[in-house]
């Protein structure tokens, strides 16, 4: 859909809204802020998209049950963009026709990339939870995230790394650009801390066997996953048949690697993570504790990243002073940028307390998760 198309479905529509207020007076019951988002609601990377779609439902739900925006409630339109970025394309088109407003972006890199080009093209405001790949912002005046970059995972990975172990290896997915943005990023700070590394690479065609990578690396004393909880399961289990005992540590994409092993695999396993769900900070407990009630499970960091991109929308347009439903998407996207980068604004977020300057990176303190064996 071009912009042209929007322009005039935007002006046919204004028409007969000023057609029906004249035959029944105005009337803004029913209306509401509508957010859109994509993400991958089923296929292999269903838990992420899952994850933001209820941790953005329950952060709408908390604040329209306190009054929405001066009144006027808010509406969250997800749709199924099953990871892929053409799907995330034509996904944007529908939201569109729905009557988005703000977005919370798509949840996956290769999806968002689609997703942000569109938004940049029409000057729509997004913040994406989870999309990490650096490009997604870049040099797009309305494109923000709540989630670590892939240069900030990367760095930070070398230094924890370079500081503990002596024998590091990596294996990393050549053909995933959130991957390949970690690992790009991770190897640049390696040479700068003067340490070494082995590294072994797969794609997404040959992602099922690893019998080959971690014999290479079998003598490590750890193993940098810069990848998606499913694969990383997959290594971890081969570990196991390989005799491999390397301690297993990952970026923010290993959470819900729990779920993919058994007690069979003994290898501390880690994460950088900016969300812990046994965290004592107020502002996680109660997110943690509304989650369970409404959901009957834990969160997990896509979850809570949903959650705070759904406040932080909410947040920056109370901040502006928005006030008006019928807002065209474009201003409010000048409002929501202002506010969102002025000093001062913080978010208290359940993944940390939250700033944003004006290249839409997030600044918030890391923390590593352990899991338990």
């Amino acid at each position: 859909m071009k912009k042209f198309s929007k322009v005039a479905s935007l002006i046919l529509a204004a028409a007969l809204i000023v057609s029906c207020f004249a035959g029944c007076g105005k009337d803004t019951s029913n209306k509401t802020y509508i957010i859109g988002g994509t993400g991958p609601l089923t296929g292999d990377f269903m838990s992420y998209g899952v994850s933001v779609k209820n941790g953005a439902s329950l952060a709408v739900k908390e604040i329209n049950e306190n009054g929405g925006l001066n009144g006027v409630k808010f509406s969250l339109e997800m749709l199924d963009d099953k990871g892929a970025p053409a799907e995330a394309s034509t996904a944007y088109d529908q939201l569109f026709d729905k009557g988005m407003q703000i977005s919370i972006g798509s949840v996956t890199s290769g999806a968002c990339q689609a997703f942000a080009a569109k938004a940049a093209e029409d000057g729509l405001f997004f913040i994406t939870p989870s999309a990490s790949t650096a490009t997604i912002i870049e040099n797009r005046e309305t494109a923000f995230r709540v989630c670590f970059g892939d240069p900030d995972q990367g760095i930070l990975s070398a230094r924890e790394l370079a500081g503990k172990y002596e024998n590091i290896g990596v294996i990393y997915n050549s053909s995933d650009p959130y991957s390949t943005g970690v690992f790009d990023a991770f190897k640049a700070e390696m040479k700068t801390l003067n340490a070494s590394f082995k590294d072994q690479s797969f794609d997404d065609e040959n992602d099922k066997d690893f019998s080959a990578q971690i014999e290479a690396l079998k003598d490590c004393d750890v193993i940098f996953l810069p990848i998606y909880y499913d694969v990383a399961g997959l290594i971890a289990k081969t570990c196991v048949s390989k005799g491999c005992d390397a301690d297993l540590f990952g970026c923010d994409g290993l959470d819900g690697v729990a779920d993919q092993i058994d007690d069979t695999v003994t290898n501390n396993i880690s994460y950088i993570t900016p969300f812990d769900v046994n965290s004592t900070n107020a502002t996680t407990a109660k997110f943690v504790a509304a989650y369970k009630a409404e959901y009957g499970e834990s969160p997990d960091q896509f979850a809570a990243d949903g959650y705070d991109a759904v406040y932080a929308i909410y947040e920056a347009m109370k901040a502006a002073g928005v006030n008006d439903v019928n807002i065209s998407y474009d201003e409010l996207a000048k409002k929501v940028v202002e506010a969102i980068t002025a000093d001062g604004f913080v978010l208290k977020g359940a993944t940390g307390d939250m700033t944003w300057d004006a290249s839409g990176a997030c600044t918030k303190a890391p923390q590593i998760v352990k899991l338990g064996k």
